[in-house]
């Protein structure tokens, strides 16, 4: 993740401040002080993105597992964010849901599955017309059932014994 800072803003209003207080010496010192911001403008933007470095390496101590940088891109500072992406948030707890099919609650769990995995689940899900989650959880209770199951593989009977054919 990066974020741009615009710096302009700051260099433009210490520019506008020292102007102010260059008034009170006449046009002059206004003068003066407007060259002199001309030339200290590389070093006031070189200072900054020092201060900000210095920010970014202490946040970054902060993140476990995660690096804090400052970069250029053009005239401008970007923060950039590398690493341990941040946990999401919990979701809120709501009252438990009721499976009517089944006649018990149901219980929410996160499942983790290589991506391969997922696509396959999804295509066997949507041929037989179901949601994936439709789908996993009768995958789940023929899993934890003593009875047989039948699939695109085969018959699987009691105790995970494996047969294919046909039987007259």
């Amino acid at each position: 993740m990066s974020v741009s800072m615009d710096i302009t803003e700051l260099t433009n209003a210490l520019r506008q401040d020292l102007a102010n207080a260059a008034e009170v010496g006449g046009e002059g010192m206004k003068a003066a002080a407007e060259r002199l911001l001309m030339a200290l403008d590389p070093a006031l933007r070189l200072t900054l993105m020092d201060a900000l470095s210095q920010a970014a390496t202490e946040i970054g101590a902060q993140l476990p597992g995660a690096s804090v940088s400052v970069r250029l891109q053009g005239r401008e500072p970007v923060f950039v964010v590398e690493g341990a992406p941040a946990a999401p948030e919990p979701e809120p707890e709501a009252a438990p849901a009721f499976d009517e099919e089944a006649g018990e609650t149901v219980a929410r769990i996160t499942l983790r599955i290589p991506e391969a995995l997922k696509a396959r689940a999804e295509a066997l899900a949507a041929r037989r017309g179901q949601s994936l989650n439709t789908w996993l959880v009768g995958a789940a209770r023929a899993a934890a059932s003593d009875r047989p199951h039948y699939s695109s593989e085969g018959f699987t009977g009691l105790r995970g014994r494996h047969m294919k054919g046909w039987v007259r």
